[in-house]
């Protein structure tokens, strides 16, 4: 999934994103910490570096999206990442993260787009995700990318102190490769 992207020019965004480009590359064991890192800052229950070692060692498709940091060096910017488990005629998401410095550039679009073409090249009819019943903005993102609310897990995520046994309800969405 290489290549050099853009975020889509109908997304409002920050003078220095409408000027970046982007590429994808396989997230691998060198990448956890940073990716660790971005999970720690962007979600109250993160998944560990123990869950991204599992997704890698399982051969799940892991990808990252990066770009320059600054025009004069060779660091690279880490904007996000997805990780998603191929079943036989679909894609289940399981983590996609935008890192709360790039948010509403339009980067978890540029994501969506990747592992849609990825599914449709190895032969997937449909994309698969739980969302937390309460997270707005994601929802919002996942339906204007045209996936559709077809169920709920209740008590499905951890929610509350840790030791309490507080739970909160998973949306299930799906998405239908074929539909664009």
């Amino acid at each position: 999934m290489n290549a050099v992207i853009h975020p889509p020019a109908d997304v409002p965004s920050a003078p220095q994103a409408s000027a970046r480009e982007a590429r994808f590359e396989p997230m691998t064991t060198d990448w956890l910490v940073s990716v660790v890192e971005v999970e720690q800052s962007a979600y109250t229950y993160p998944w560990t570096r123990g869950n991204f070692a599992d997704s890698l060692q399982s051969g799940y498709q892991a990808q990252l999206l990066c770009a320059d940091a600054e025009a004069n060096t060779d660091a690279q910017a880490l904007l996000g990442y997805f990780v998603a488990m191929k079943g036989v005629d679909e894609v289940h998401l399981l983590n996609i993260t935008v890192a709360p410095a790039h948010q509403q550039q339009g980067w978890a679009r540029v994501m969506l787009d990747g592992l849609a073409i990825w599914s449709r090249g190895h032969g997937a009819q449909w994309l698969w995700l739980e969302v937390r019943a309460s997270n707005t903005r994601a929802k919002v993102v996942y339906e204007r990318y045209g996936f559709r609310h077809v169920g709920l897990r209740k008590g499905y995520y951890p929610d509350g102190p840790a030791g309490r046994s507080q739970r909160e309800d998973a949306l299930v969405m799906s998405f239908a490769l074929g539909s664009q």
